[in-house]
């Protein structure tokens, strides 16, 4: 399955790369893809450079261009299903952040 989450990944990060012509995705990076056993759904997990308001529009963007970027999986990967994409912003690397701050201020 990680070979597949890998997969999947790369093929939105090179599709997201090339542009999606959506003025609301800004700078973006996918950091890791979930995909479900029966491959059906895939979580896609985004770090996205801004603030909340930035975060919640790029979101939006790359919800809307779901179609785009399942059909992108669907052209280049070999796969049994598609799976329906599901994006969720990535909250590690802001809690991470945040622990650096923390073990600095000491």
């Amino acid at each position: 399955m990680r070979r597949v989450n890998e997969a999947v990944r790369e093929v939105l990060s090179a599709r997201i790369a090339e542009g999606l012509n959506d003025p609301r995705i800004g700078f973006v990076t996918l950091t890791s893809v979930d995909t479900s056993t029966d491959l059906r759904h895939a979580r896609v997990y985004v770090s996205v450079l801004g603030d909340e308001a930035q975060r919640a529009e790029t979101l939006a963007g790359l919800g809307s261009a779901h179609g785009l970027l399942q059909q992108a999986i669907g052209r280049e990967l070999r796969m049994k299903r598609t799976p329906t994409l599901q994006f969720v912003f990535d909250e590690s690397i802001d809690r991470g952040m945040r622990i650096t701050e923390l073990l600095d201020e000491e």
